[in-house]
């Protein structure tokens, strides 16, 4: 591998702490620059400032060897051949539309600070996810303000709990690339150089325009969120008919037209990017003139939000009509497993609305309960399962954990008041929990309907 590249990577939550530390393990000379003292504090002590299996690893053995380092300083911008923009893009107040202000920030902090670099063009490389059009308006103010640089949009595909291997490994890469064939081989070799072992691999790479690149990653957001809303809108079927919607799910997805994943009903999809990038995507389609071409998505972000709604509608059913004064024990309140994020989190969600309808909720996580915690101290949150199943009259499984997967019916059977479960993500053995004694209900699922 050549000698490593100097980088800095501006944002340094979820996706900026990863991209650093991956691509200091690369052999690059890394430098990550967020406003955040705190973060700032712990990153650089070798600790991330969020649940990340595989990450802590990477950053401490970065900061050992002097490959990573974290500030607030954004000075330290300045040497740095190739600056990577990883900021947030979070849903705007009030509106669909993304907020980009941190984007035009880091393109402020660059022109400030960055210095030119003696083997050409510095390189801004794009990870965060932002309406099409952005990335010329970056290589448009960059040149207003003089400064010698080519852009590449590089949009990334992290999932949770998979970053690091989706950051070192991924499926594909894409370079998105100015009209310029000149200045975008100079970004496309310079890129290469910073992905040596990815490249080595022969993991695909698209190189592409700018507004290719910028729609890659909400139009697979776009499919994807799709793709589990439709599954959802069959489990409400499934529901009034008696079917039984993972055994539909099964048998369509032997089609490979169709496959299987991302056919797992439930109760809908959260977190950070899929909820906020198909609205953000529907708001730059208004502005762009073409808005009919995208609202399927109105009625895909519909469905999801009902799911959670349903949730506690047959939560009250179970309890016989209502929840006032009813245990509920929630297991599972970050929006996926392996990961400690709550950024709109169907689980914590129905928690929420639970509590408002008069349930005494109980609820616990494993790596979730720090940020729950403080986003709702109103809830009550303990740290053992057994502790939330104590006495309860109903059970909800909310997010797919492996430990809550893996629970014993008998034996969770003995801490109960009530043997009553919800299987909100459609994971458990419905005929196990069954035989155990439990009345078990799934999202458009039920123990009955199960062969």
């Amino acid at each position: 591998m050549l000698p490593g590249v100097k980088i800095s990577v501006i944002g340094c939550g979820y996706l900026g702490a990863v991209h650093a530390a991956c691509m200091a393990d690369f052999g690059h000379d890394v430098v990550g620059v967020d406003i955040d003292e705190a973060k700032v504090a712990k990153l650089a002590a070798g600790v991330p400032s969020f649940h990340e299996p595989g990450l802590e690893p990477l950053l401490r053995q970065g900061v050992a060897d002097g490959s990573l380092r974290f500030t607030t300083d954004k000075t330290a911008l300045a040497g740095a051949r190739v600056h990577f923009i990883a900021v947030g893009t979070p849903q705007r107040g009030g509106s669909y539309a993304a907020d980009m202000s941190y984007v035009w920030s880091a393109v402020e902090d660059i022109i400030a600070n960055a210095t030119p670099s003696s083997d050409g063009p510095i390189v801004v490389v794009g990870k965060s996810t932002v309406p099409v059009g952005t990335a010329q308006g970056v290589a448009d103010r960059l040149a207003e303000a003089g400064v010698d640089a080519v852009v590449v949009w590089n949009p990334e595909f992290l999932r949770e709990g998979y970053a690091v291997q989706d950051t070192q490994r991924p499926d594909r890469v894409v370079y998105g690339l100015p009209d310029d064939r000149d200045r975008g081989e100079i970004g496309r070799a310079v890129v290469d150089e910073v992905y040596a072992p990815i490249i080595a691999a022969g993991i695909p790479r698209l190189l592409v325009n700018y507004p290719t690149a910028e729609l890659v990653k909400v139009a697979a957001n776009s499919f994807l969120a799709t793709k589990i809303s439709f599954i959802n809108s069959m489990a409400e079927l499934c529901d009034a008919s008696g079917a039984d919607v993972s055994r539909l799910a099964e048998a369509i997805g032997h089609d490979d037209r169709i496959g299987s994943k991302f056919l797992q009903a439930g109760i809908g999809f959260g977190g950070g990017c899929l909820p906020k990038d198909i609205r953000a995507f529907m708001a730059r389609a208004g502005e762009l003139g073409v808005d009919q071409s995208l609202t399927f998505l109105r009625e895909v972000d519909s469905i999801n939000m009902r799911r959670r709604d349903h949730a506690v509608d047959l939560a009250s059913e179970m309890a016989g009509g209502r929840l006032v004064g009813v245990k509920v024990a929630v297991l599972g309140l970050t929006f996926k497993p392996d990961s400690d994020d709550v950024r709109d989190s169907p689980a914590l969600d129905i928690a929420g609305r639970l509590w408002g309808r008069g349930a005494n909720v109980v609820a616990t996580d494993p790596a979730g309960t720090e940020a729950v915690r403080l986003a709702r101290p109103d809830l009550h949150i303990v740290d053992s399962v057994q502790e939330a199943l104590s006495g309860a009259d109903l059970v909800m499984l909310l997010t797919a954990w492996q430990d809550y997967v893996h629970l014993d019916p008998a034996h969770a059977k003995t801490l109960v008041a009530t043997p009553r479960i919800i299987d909100g993500r459609n994971v458990l053995d419905p005929h196990a929990w069954t035989d155990a004694g439990w009345d078990y209900r799934g999202m458009g699922r039920r123990s009955s309907s199960i062969w």
